[in-house]
């Protein structure tokens, strides 16, 4: 249907206004099964442990997000109106990959199956081409190259003429938001281990990116690409591009930086397998022990025995121990004691 078959756009028609897409919906369908199927069989192996239910979550949400951005009202408008094909471009390449890796499906493939698939697998991910191709460093070019090759060269002007183009565009941010957030935000045993300073500066390092390419496109002075469903509705041509321009400058910084502040947070509560815990807790468990020491100490001086002295020097589960407890709440009376007694005095 034509751009002047379809209403001016609203919110409202994105929602009630959808698309259908044959091999999307069967590709989505095949895969949603094969992952129920794996979390069935990990269900029955290991009754005890069965496979998380939010990485269940995670992965359908970025099936979800898959089905909205091609066959919604976002996917219904994406010839015609550029700022929303923008959208769904963001929606392809930079929320629906990492819902998908935090699913962690090919961890569910290992422990659902057996051999020799299993034996396959585990081959297939230590092979030379994988671990090449999954290296952190290759995801970040793959997905600068991909946003600004695919927004400020002619082909744009190429999917916008070619339906094979434009679905195998669409085919090309899935996989590529995939590889560059796989070893960032994922836990797949990939071969990479990434540390989380530096997952937060291959994080950081792709604003500037987006940033670009929307300054780009919100700076043109004439339509850089022609649409094939004119339209009598909305804003001009230019305006468009221009709030294309935006959506990525604004919506592609906007999403990374939520991503930051997840990955940080991931950070902060990180606890090794050695039984160490995060950056963040020891820090507030160090403090505390300073403050049990303060305590201890103004016990002892006022004449209770001083028991929970040596306690200060210990860094373990501070919240549960109870004579570093007494000594916090010992510490926490005597710096309180002066202004209760500045507020009793007349």
């Amino acid at each position: 249907m034509g751009s002047d078959g379809l209403p001016p756009f609203s919110w409202t028609e994105a929602v009630t206004n959808w698309q259908f897409a044959p091999i999307v919906t069967a590709a989505v369908a095949i895969v949603a099964a094969l992952y129920l199927w794996g979390v069935v069989r990990v269900a029955r192996r290991h009754p005890r442990r069965p496979w998380p239910v939010l990485r269940t979550i995670a992965f359908f949400c970025g099936l979800l997000v898959v089905v909205l951005a091609t066959q919604s009202g976002i996917g219904t408008y994406d010839d015609t109106l550029f700022w929303d094909h923008m959208i769904q471009h963001l929606m392809l390449i930079m929320i629906a990959p990492p819902l998908l890796v935090v699913g962690e499906p090919i961890t569910l493939l290992l422990h659902a199956s057996r051999n020799p698939l299993h034996t396959r697998v585990k081959k297939v991910l230590r092979s030379r081409p994988v671990h090449w191709l999954t290296w952190p460093a290759v995801g970040v070019v793959a997905y600068a190259a991909t946003i600004v090759g695919t927004h400020l060269t002619g082909f744009m002007n190429v999917v916008e003429h070619n339906d094979t183009v434009h679905n195998a565009e669409h085919v090309l941010y899935l996989f590529v938001g995939y590889l560059y957030f796989l070893p960032l935000v994922g836990r797949e045993p990939i071969g990479w281990k990434v540390s989380y300073p530096l997952r937060l500066f291959l994080l950081f390092i792709a604003m500037p990116v987006d940033a670009f390419t929307g300054v780009v496109l919100g700076s043109e002075s004439t339509p850089p690409f022609t649409t094939t469903e004119p339209r009598s509705w909305g804003p001009s041509q230019l305006d468009d591009v221009h709030l294309g321009g935006a959506v990525m400058w604004i919506g592609g910084a906007a999403i990374m930086f939520v991503m930051i502040l997840v990955t940080f947070f991931a950070w902060s509560r990180e606890t090794r397998p050695s039984g160490g815990m995060g950056w963040l807790e020891v820090a507030r468990r160090a403090n505390l022990a300073d403050r049990f020491a303060e305590g201890a100490a103004g016990a002892g001086n006022a004449g209770t025995p001083a028991r929970a002295q040596p306690v200060a020097r210990r860094i373990g589960n501070v919240d549960e121990d109870e004579e570093q407890l007494a000594a916090y709440n010992a510490y926490l009376a005597r710096i309180n004691g002066p202004a209760r007694r500045d507020q009793e005095s007349p």
